[in-house]
């Protein structure tokens, strides 16, 4: 009887705690189950904070490319038009420094190519189409103002021809009349073989001829065109020393001008910035970007 009671109440004591047992797996279970549901919950808010990142991301590199792209097809213009050679190489150098700080390494092919260009632009030899631009600019802007030959007068000299002590008043009248006569005619050096007459309408068209050599020069300058360039400017100083006065300090200075920039060389073509727009187009169209 004894053992029949003590089986028993193993037997229930094994039910209770195999009802315990049951009851923490399941209270396991369910802390399992939310604890995997918080686990999906934060997987899903790292991916789409991963996405959300990779989205501003790609909206930073987008920005990034496209002004990088707009800088350089300016300065592209400006080192093929007017042969900035400065502006230029300072825009790539900006370019490469800004995608030096982003540190990534896809960007390499880029900077590789900035790095070509930079030293091409560096080994280039420059022509200050800006400097010399300003000098045509400073012979133009004083043409209106430029005496002609024609134009000049001899100084008035005062007469140092004395009255004599003694004479009469026919002499004195002989005298005078002979003064007046000679006042009337001057010889003059020119520095002209032979000076031009030009009538008012002539004198205009000149000063308008010698405005469109020295326009001409000028885009000649800018198409780094050479014998264009060198050919006006010879044209303008033959108009100069022909039609103008040449001992004025201006017209002489105009001369020096145009002499000293015909003796320059302008027909150097400055380098493009080919590779480093084709770099970037290529990166924006390998990534998606518009």
């Amino acid at each position: 009887m004894l053992a029949i009671l003590l089986v028993v109440g193993q037997w229930y004591d094994g039910q209770r705690r195999f009802k315990a047992l049951r009851q923490q797996a399941n209270v396991l279970q369910v802390q399992l189950a939310a604890t995997t549901d918080r686990l999906r919950e934060a997987q899903g808010r790292q991916a789409a904070l991963e996405s959300l990142y990779q989205e501003l991301s790609r909206g930073n590199d987008d920005s990034m490319f496209v002004d990088i792209e707009q800088t350089l097809l300016i300065a592209d213009q400006q080192l093929q038009i007017a042969g900035n050679v400065k502006t230029a190489l300072a825009a790539l150098q900006a370019a490469d420094a800004q995608l030096a700080r982003s540190n990534r390494p896809e960007f390499a092919p880029v900077r590789k190519a900035l790095a070509h260009d930079i030293e091409r632009l560096q080994r280039a030899p420059a022509v200050d189409v800006a400097s010399i631009s300003a000098q045509l600019d400073s012979v133009l802007g004083a043409i209106d103002t430029l005496p002609l030959a024609i134009e000049t007068r001899p100084s008035a000299s005062p007469s140092s021809e004395s009255a004599p002590a003694a004479e009469s008043t026919w002499q004195h009248v002989m005298r005078e009349i002979w003064r007046e006569l000679r006042s009337l005619i001057r010889i003059q050096n020119t520095g002209h073989a032979d000076v031009a007459l030009l009538a008012p309408e002539q004198i205009f068209f000149l000063r308008e001829n010698l405005k469109l050599r020295l326009l001409d020069a000028r885009l000649a300058l800018l198409a780094h065109d050479e014998t264009s360039f060198k050919a006006d400017l010879k044209a303008a100083q033959v108009l100069l020393a022909r039609y103008f006065a040449l001992q004025d300090p201006a017209v002489d200075a105009a001369r020096a001008t145009a002499q000293q920039l015909a003796r320059g060389s302008i027909g150097i073509t400055p380098p493009d910035l080919a590779a480093s727009l084709a770099a970037v187009r290529d990166y924006r169209l390998a990534h998606g970007q518009p």
